[in-house]
């Protein structure tokens, strides 16, 4: 089996170029990144394996982009400018960027006859009440970054007929990996609580539930897809746990009493919240059992290593 991994020096991709040494049907890796964000880390100190890998420096966004690329079997899409809250800042780059990416994609695995692992996300539900599951008719995406996303699935279903796929929307993802970024709420709690630096907390949403996916559920989900070949032509909501800011500070306050809140108003993420069925993919597949609590352990006692070294200043 070959696979090709667009983005995949970023959070998740890094950790599965880490990770895909333990499936024995994938025989090469084909990685592609821009490095937009600077993430040569993810390069470093690379398994040992057998699985040819190789890696090529592109910006995906470009027409005739994947012309040179050779065929692959399978293609996992994670390549996107991921920073929603921001993404208000620079919506015709990138409505530009990822949907040119995105195209590419597609035109690519309709040429080579290429399975496509689609990354959704569970943002372009917005607002809701109650649970809410795939079959969703109203959906409020509040960020440009999660009005692409819907865009991007519409895309697929209307190609449906000529390329075989599955669209996972993912929870914000949370774990260490070589690639990862602090721009999201687990992520940032855990670098500002070792900084002493006060927790960002948006105003009206302390009591309010967003879903939550792990790396290592994320990593289990995309396993299971290609050993099992799962390319349904459907969508599944993926997420580990559904947490409110007020459980997820909690978390926090186990390895460290004195955490200072600080109030705050955001143009995005004090607008919406929304509890996730992933009854779906659970029924159909398997079950997601990591608990969001022990990614921040270990991101916390990565930091707290060096911590313990550096004082910093505050």
């Amino acid at each position: 089996m070959k696979i090709l991994i667009t983005g995949g020096l970023g959070h998740i991709g890094s950790y599965l170029i880490k990770n895909l040494n333990k499936l024995k049907k994938v025989k090469e890796i084909y990685i592609i990144d821009n490095f937009y964000t600077n993430r040569y880390s993810s390069l470093f100190k690379l398994p040992k394996t057998k699985k040819k890998v190789f890696f090529q420096d592109m910006d995906l966004s470009k027409k005739n982009s994947l012309k040179k690329i050779k065929k692959v079997d399978i293609v996992i899409h994670l390549a996107s400018l991921t920073d929603a809250e921001n993404s208000f800042k620079i919506k015709k780059k990138i409505y530009r960027n990822n949907l040119g990416m995105f195209s590419n994609i597609v035109n690519y695995c309709k040429k080579n006859k290429a399975k496509l692992i689609h990354i959704s996300s569970t943002s372009i539900y917005g607002e809701q009440k109650g649970i809410v599951n795939e079959n969703c008719k109203k959906l409020r995406p509040k960020s440009p970054y999660a009005e692409i996303k819907i865009k991007e699935e519409n895309i697929l279903n209307r190609n449906g007929k000529n390329i075989k796929y599955v669209t996972f929307r993912f929870g914000t993802i949370s774990g260490i990996s070589q690639g990862m970024r602090f721009h999201t709420a687990i992520n940032k709690f855990c670098l500002y609580t070792i900084l002493g630096k006060p927790l960002p907390i948006w105003k009206g949403m302390m009591n309010k539930p967003r879903p939550y996916l792990s790396l290592r559920d994320a990593f289990k989900v995309i396993k299971y897809t290609l050993e099992k070949k799962f390319f349904n032509n459907e969508t599944y909501n993926i997420l580990s746990q559904n947490l409110t800011l007020k459980q997820i500070i909690s978390f926090f306050k186990i390895y460290k009493k004195n955490i200072i809140l600080k109030s705050t108003n955001s143009k995005l993420l004090n607008q919406y919240s929304y509890y996730i069925s992933n009854k779906k993919f659970s029924n159909k597949a398997i079950k997601l059992k990591s608990n969001i609590k022990d990614d921040v352990k270990e991101t916390l006692k990565i930091f707290g290593k060096i911590n313990h070294e550096i004082k910093f200043n505050k």
